[in-house]
């Protein structure tokens, strides 16, 4: 089955998201329409029978989420963001438009890829449990729903341990930043990690510390520091019930098997 994808770009020259498609080998995707900011996007959606929509909001990021919105008063389409940025508030409301993926410049091919190989996945998904067409099913199905692919906002907040690793982080944290509930963000991303978020950072926290007893000769209270811990009593009891061994034992092993 192809299903059909409309790309929207913020003017009817750029036609920078069907080349994307074009240069990519997409299976069972199709580019099937294209349209511009101004066109009446919800009526073409339903007339075409789009299956997917793939929003380009590179250089355009609010007038891109305004056009996301007028498509979500109306539909419950999948949609893929193309060409954000790593600011929260625009993940944000990328969360409350139920959007499919976002990616954020530049779009790497790989990435996009296993979007749409998600919501395919979805879209099958949905098409063995209703006998109508898929497209129909979608269009009549409630806005708020759950997406199949992961959510945006569950990438962001990895996205933020990856980088801030080194400080102390909480989830409270960055449900501040968001503006959003912690208990729900925490119950979003026990949801799609299966595990609490708390259980999350310890294997960031302990992973980098094994690799850098690994691969470097940095002292154990560097290391420590390095993964967001300034009580090198903690980090030692921390890694010891996360490995069964302690930190010098455990980099004494990996001279021994090297």
């Amino acid at each position: 089955m192809l299903y059909r994808i409309l790309c929207v770009e913020r003017n009817a020259q750029m036609r920078e998201t069907a080349s994307y498609i074009a240069e990519g080998q997409f299976p069972d995707f199709i580019v099937h329409a294209e349209a511009d900011y101004s066109s009446d996007l919800p009526r073409l959606i339903r007339r075409e029978n789009i299956s997917l929509v793939l929003l380009n909001i590179r250089g355009a990021h609010t007038a891109g989420m305004n056009v996301c919105g007028q498509i979500r008063r109306e539909s419950a389409v999948p949609v893929i963001l193309l060409g954000g940025s790593g600011d929260f508030g625009l993940a944000r409301q990328a969360l409350l438009y139920n959007v499919s993926d976002y990616l954020a410049d530049p779009v790497d091919p790989a990435e996009l890829e296993r979007s749409l190989e998600a919501v395919k996945s979805g879209l099958r998904t949905i098409g063995s449990t209703h006998p109508e067409p898929v497209q129909a099913v979608i269009h009549r199905t409630v806005i708020h729903r759950e997406p199949a692919p992961a959510c945006p906002i569950v990438s962001t907040i990895k996205q933020f341990v990856e980088e801030q690793l080194h400080r102390n982080i909480t989830l409270k944290q960055i449900a501040d930043s968001l503006k959003f509930n912690c208990a729900y963000l925490g119950q979003k991303f026990k949801q799609q990690e299966q595990m609490s978020f708390n259980e999350y950072l310890l294997r960031q926290r302990m992973e980098k510390a094994k690799l850098l007893l690994e691969t470097t000769d940095m002292k154990i209270y560097e290391i420590a520091d390095a993964v967001g811990y300034s009580e090198i009593d903690w980090f030692y009891k921390k890694f010891r019930a996360y490995t069964g061994t302690s930190a010098n034992e455990y980099r004494k092993q990996c001279y021994v098997t090297a």
